[in-house]
């Protein structure tokens, strides 16, 4: 096997995985959480939760039905590798939905004579619990390029034409959408139904935002120091943290002094470290320090990935 093919089972098998776990948790913060808490959500599991608070049908099968025009849409804008990850996702999820609420609704408490969901009657504990959990699976299901299908489809689509726009804001406004409708839903406490219900779908925002962006950021730093201090910072930098670095020659105004730049990037967790070689090797050095929130390039995303 050549060493192309390799990379590209690699590649393969690692996005499938995480998919799958995505999967995984998507049914789990939905049914177990969400559904048995007598909360609406949004997208089309959101839809599929009203329609079976409003007729008792099972919400796997409504959502899988939902998603069906939607997935070929998504066929025709973004191609066939999206359709195929997609269709693996809506079925799979589907399938962890309806065995979810088979076991924990069905199969359980008819073998103990008693009740297993909700776990608690709590409606913060069930919407902060769920949308963290469905929010954290979608955010594994859009980081690999794929989705659930149903409104992720649109959500896409309005991301190629809105690019300034977080993905997780353009879901967050179609959600709430959503959930404004589960008002002619939910009977009873319909106040404090709609105030858990967008909680939790600003909960989801947050970690869905935080699965599929925070991978990638990292902080910037421009290291401003004069030359001999700025080369023995840089081949720390090189030889310690193992990140690259550029140099760039500038010239303080003030003093008319010839001076070095140095740009580099590094992960949050390794900064504190940059920070403690720049002050052992030039404890006068100005530093500039900012948040990177997309990087492109080798350690980070590669150049050709698409936006998320």
């Amino acid at each position: 096997m050549n060493e192309a093919k390799k990379k590209f089972l690699h590649a393969f098998a690692k996005k499938y995985l995480l998919i799958t776990l995505g999967c995984v948790l998507y049914p789990l913060g939905v049914v177990m959480f969400l559904q048995a808490g007598g909360l609406a959500g949004g997208g089309a599991t959101g839809i599929a939760l009203i329609v079976n608070q409003v007729t008792g049908w099972p919400t796997g099968a409504i959502a899988f039905a939902i998603n069906v025009p939607l997935l070929l849409w998504g066929w025709k804008v973004f191609g066939k590798e999206f359709f195929f990850s997609t269709l693996y996702v809506i079925g799979l999820s589907s399938l962890l939905m309806w065995l979810t609420e088979y076991v924990f609704l069905t199969l359980l408490p008819a073998k103990y004579g008693h009740a297993f969901l909700p776990f608690t009657q709590n409606r913060l504990i069930n919407a902060v619990t769920g949308g963290a959990i469905f929010g954290c699976g979608m955010g594994l299901i859009f980081r690999c390029g794929s989705s659930s299908g149903g409104t992720d489809i649109p959500v896409k689509v309005l991301k190629k034409k809105f690019r300034h726009i977080s993905t997780g804001m353009i879901t967050m406004t179609s959600d709430i959408l959503i959930v404004a409708c589960s008002v002619f839903a939910y009977k009873t406490d319909t106040l404090e139904v709609l105030f858990y219900t967008v909680l939790s779908v600003v909960v989801f925002t947050l970690m869905f935002d935080w699965v599929l962006y925070g991978g990638n950021s990292a902080k910037m730093v421009f290291i401003i120091s004069a030359r001999e201090p700025a080369d023995r910072i840089c081949g720390r930098v090189l030889g310690e943290l193992d990140a690259g670095a550029t140099f760039i020659d500038a010239k303080g105004a003030y003093s008319g002094e010839d001076k070095k730049v140095l740009m580099c990037v590094v992960k949050p967790m390794v900064y504190p470290r940059l920070r403690d070689i720049v002050r052992e090797e030039d404890g006068k050095a100005f530093m500039i320090v900012s948040s990177a929130k997309e990087i492109y390039g080798e350690g980070y995303l590669p150049p050709d990935s698409a936006e998320l």
